[in-house]
C-alpha cells in the first residue's frame, strides 16, 4: 500500500521560509530597485546578560522588503499547486 503524501503545515512553513530567503536574495541583488524597499524592526542594540561565568547576547532584527513579500506570495502559490 502506498502512502499518499498530503499537504501539511510543515511543507507550507518550509516553502514560506524558502520564499523569504529567495526574495531577500533577489532584493540584495538589486540594491537600488524598488524590490529592496522595506522596513526593519527589532532590537537596535543587543541585550547582554552577564552571569559572571557565562555571558549571553540577545539580538533580534527582522527586515521585511517587497521582494520578500513577493517571495511569500510565490511560495503560497507553489504550495497550492503541489
Amino acid at each position: 500500500m502506498k502512502k499518499v503524501v498530503g499537504k501539511n503545515s510543515w511543507t507550507c512553513l518550509l516553502l514560506i521560509l524558502a520564499g523569504i530567503v529567495l526574495g531577500g536574495f533577489l532584493g540584495n541583488m538589486a540594491p537600488d530597485s524598488f524590490l529592496n524597499f522595506g522596513q526593519t524592526f527589532g532590537l537596535s542594540s543587543p541585550v547582554i546578560l552577564d552571569l559572571g561565568i557565562l555571558s549571553i547576547t540577545f539580538a533580534f532584527t527582522i527586515r521585511i522588503t517587497i521582494a520578500s513579500i513577493l517571495g511569500i506570495i510565490v511560495a503560497l502559490f507553489v504550495y497550492r499547486v503541489i
